[in-house]
């Protein structure tokens, strides 16, 4: 259902269920919660579809069924998928998602958890559960809001309307908006790549917690590491970094 692909310091993580438009069933959030911890080795994870088109139909709703008859399996259902986004947001290094073609219902909440998303010329976007008869995870509903503030949100989530890749720059739904989005999150992680991974990841954590006071010591303790050493020998040699 996912797929794990390396290149260096930058993990790929595609979503492979071609034949169901890359649906999330409840094993494959269950599985993504299982592979975050070994992408730690990773300065930058892209997570995208294995084949350009369609990123993701979001939760598999051949299972929708199962779920009215039986209120356990619902149980099941949030948790897993609850484990497996906030994994791959707890991710200590930059996620970038790439998003080609159609990214619908739980597909947005998974971008969501992302750092930066880039979206390409076929992208398009729509949080769908209203059409259904459902609601939106909250914590979902307050990443959305946080990203698009609180009219847009409504919106999207009242409507459940699909908008294309230039509607969702314009709002702040995405990032960057490209004519591939798989090339340019590969450029940008190599990019990113190339920076102090200690550097980036305390960057990414102060973004994510800028109330944590352990960072100031962090802050602290970064200029008698081999980071700035390396860092400033390059600065002065006048000659590119190079990070271990």
């Amino acid at each position: 259902m996912m797929e794990v692909h390396w290149d260096g310091p930058i993990a790929t993580v595609a979503l492979a269920r071609d034949g169901a438009r890359n649906a999330v069933p409840i094993a494959g959030w269950e599985q993504l919660a299982s592979l975050a911890p070994t992408l730690d080795g990773a300065r930058v994870v892209v997570l995208q579809s294995r084949m350009p088109g369609m990123f993701s139909a979001g939760a598999d709703i051949t299972e929708f069924s199962a779920l009215q008859a039986d209120p356990l399996l619902r149980s099941r259902f949030r948790t897993a998928m609850r484990m497996g986004i906030e994994a791959l947001a707890a991710l200590p290094m930059p996620v970038l998602a790439a998003i080609d073609g159609g990214c619908f219902g739980a597909a947005v909440a998974l971008i969501l958890a992302a750092d930066l998303r880039i979206a390409g010329e076929a992208a398009r976007f729509a949080v769908t559960p209203a059409r259904l008869g459902l609601g939106y995870p909250r914590e979902d509903v307050a990443r959305l809001m946080r990203q698009v503030g609180r009219g847009r949100a409504a919106e999207l989530l009242f409507t459940g309307e699909a908008i294309d890749a230039d509607a969702a720059a314009a709002i702040g739904l995405v990032e960057r908006r490209v004519s591939d989005a798989r090339m340019a999150a590969r450029a940008l992680a190599r990019r990113i790549a190339e920076n102090a991974p200690n550097a980036v990841r305390h960057l990414k954590h102060a973004l994510r917690r800028p109330d944590d006071a352990d960072l100031d010591l962090a802050f602290d303790a970064a200029f008698g590491g081999a980071e700035l050493a390396e860092g400033l020998a390059a600065f002065q040699a006048r000659r590119r970094p190079v990070f271990g």
